[in-house]
């Protein structure tokens, strides 16, 4: 018993302890009960915070499929970028397909004139138009507007720049017209050139007809 008493001293638990092994002090109780609580508080904390945070996880990683929307990834001509003469095309593409229906697309040169081209064009996820031959050096803006799969809206506008004019579009060759062909001459016999008047040769032979027959009737007569 005293060596019990002596080792109960030694520990410094409570005086009474030194002579009654059966005392067991109060607040050796309470810190025990304290304990065993906290423990059990601490078990519970712990999972509240598993538990929010998975919450935070779970709604982390599915937020950007339900918010997820059509945007521009990238453009032709990009963005900001200078070219050496404006391009034949411009081109906007997207991450999602876009539709057909209401897509628009405007190119505003740097006089402020619109040189885009024809009708806009749907592609998957491509957005394009033509641009006129033409057009002047300097800053050249991309407005857009298109609806994707889902319905949703997306427009905005980027801008690049023509380092120089585009050559001009070369205007088509005339072709000359067809010269009439002349005639070639018919060559045909020459008419003899006529004299002017009756024949003379007539009144010569019967001159000397008349002549004739009067000297031979003088002869005639004499003898």
């Amino acid at each position: 018993m005293f060596g019990y008493s002596q080792r109960r001293c030694r520990i410094g638990v409570h005086p009474r302890a030194c002579t009654d092994p059966a005392f067991e002090p109060t607040d050796q109780k309470v810190r025990i009960t304290m304990t065993t609580a906290s423990r059990s508080l601490l078990r519970a904390s712990s999972a509240a915070v598993t538990a929010v945070l998975l919450a935070g996880a779970l709604a982390f990683l599915c937020a950007p499929a339900a918010s997820a929307h059509a945007a521009l990834v990238s453009s032709d001509p990009a963005a900001d970028t200078a070219v050496p003469t404006p391009p034949p095309r411009v081109t906007a593409t997207f991450n999602e397909d876009m539709q057909p229906a209401f897509a628009a697309m405007t190119v505003v040169g740097p006089d402020g004139a619109q040189w885009g081209d024809g009708e806009v064009t749907v592609t998957g996820a491509d957005l394009g138009i033509a641009v006129r031959a033409g057009g002047p050096a300097g800053v050249y803006t991309v407005n857009y507007r298109a609806t994707s799969a889902d319905g949703h809206v997306v427009s905005g506008s980027w801008s690049f720049t023509a380092t120089e004019a585009a050559p001009q579009a070369a205007a088509p060759a005339s072709t000359p017209a067809a010269s009439t062909p002349t005639p070639a001459a018919v060559e045909g016999p020459v008419p003899a050139p006529q004299e002017d008047g009756a024949p003379v040769w007539p009144y010569a032979v019967g001159v000397t007809l008349v002549v004739a027959g009067g000297a031979l009737w003088a002869v005639r007569r004499r003898s």
